[in-house]
């Protein structure tokens, strides 16, 4: 076990508390493993009918996963090259995939920063939790990564073009959007929580009545209201025609998007539009679990992911110089090689 995971059972609840405050509680590999042994244990226990999934403190859910180990391991060289990084992703999406396919209600607590790998174990959740200090996004464009932990397979579900806008420019949404967009199904004021999980705990067999009658009226969601150039603008699975989509709108709205996807990784951009595209007809999602982990087998050894995370998180920077340089400069056979299949003996398996 590891003491950045609290585990425990409260009346007829198994409890899970992230519990890595000085790094809004991002995710590791102990802490992966520890979740499936504890959800493992509590699927055969009959004492156990429902999971809350939570933090223990401080002002985020979970702020994604261990980046800076990633990358470190990304930059080693020969055969120790990027396989911290692959046992991590694939014990991670392991964990998603079995709260994916949990037969007991799970529900998560998105109280706070809810970011990268905090999308993929709150997105599996029968029930998710918005509150007025959640704060969403999918940032990974900005570090040379990509949205992984599923979220090939949630994202274009999303209405429109909601998915792609939030794949490529990391938009943060605040509670009110997650739970106009479905991300989340309930909105709880953040000092109502301690009584939900109490009742839950208590009567798990009324799990949607507590959080419904704990519920308010949530704020107007700002990004409802530019559902339609969302919708308009990242119509194509073509990311030059969405640069040209948002150039030739000449609102303040299209300006400040295509400024933001200025300074995105051009290939991280290309590898999202595609993943949403063949993640929107995967068949399961076991099979977009294994495309997610070839893509990020060879990612977190490749330029921009290492150069993402030298100018936002190492440096601080934030001039990272990404290579190749501009869109047109990502050639199809470029993506097509962080999309080929891995050797049978390397793939990704669910448990």
């Amino acid at each position: 076990m590891t003491d950045a995971l609290i585990t425990k059972t409260v009346g007829q609840a198994g409890h899970i508390s992230l519990n890595r405050p000085k790094a809004i509680h991002a995710l590791n590999l102990p802490m992966c493993e520890a979740m499936i042994a504890a959800l493992q244990q509590w699927s055969d226990d009959d004492a156990v009918q429902a999971i809350i999934l939570d933090h223990s403190e401080g002002r985020g859910f979970c702020a994604g996963g261990d980046i800076r180990m990633l990358a470190q391991s990304g930059a080693k060289e020969g055969e120790e090259k990027g396989r911290e990084a692959r046992q991590f992703f694939h014990t991670e999406y392991r964990l998603n995939h079995l709260m994916f396919e949990y037969t007991k209600p799970i529900i998560a607590f998105m109280d706070g920063i809810t970011m990268g790998g905090a999308v993929g174990i709150s997105q599996p959740a029968q029930y998710r939790v918005a509150t007025e200090n959640t704060r969403f996004a999918m940032p990974e464009t900005g570090i040379g990564l990509f949205p992984d932990v599923g979220g090939g397979w949630y994202l274009p579900r999303l209405e429109g073009r909601v998915g792609q806008y939030l794949a490529l420019t990391g938009a943060r949404l605040k509670g009110e959007d997650c739970l106009a967009l479905g991300l989340a199904t309930h909105y709880l004021p953040a000092d109502s929580l301690a009584e939900a999980k109490a009742r839950v705990a208590e009567n798990p067999d009324r799990i949607n009545g507590i959080l419904g009658e704990l519920s308010v009226t949530s704020p107007v969601s700002p990004l409802m209201a530019n559902i339609d150039k969302i919708n308009k603008t990242f119509a194509s699975d073509i990311y030059e025609n969405i640069l040209t989509a948002l150039e030739e709108d000449d609102s303040d709205w299209a300006l400040k998007e295509r400024d933001t996807l200025g300074t995105k990784s051009p290939q991280t951009c290309k590898v999202a539009l595609r993943q949403l595209k063949e993640g929107a007809e995967m068949p399961d999602f076991a099979a977009q679990m294994k495309q997610e982990y070839a893509i990020g087998a060879r990612v977190v050894q490749m330029h921009d992911f290492l150069e993402g995370v030298r100018a936002l998180i190492i440096d601080k920077d934030n001039a990272p110089v990404w290579n190749p340089a501009t869109p047109q400069d990502v050639s199809d056979e470029w993506i097509d090689a962080i999309f080929k299949p891995l050797p049978a003996n390397e793939e990704w398996t669910p448990l």
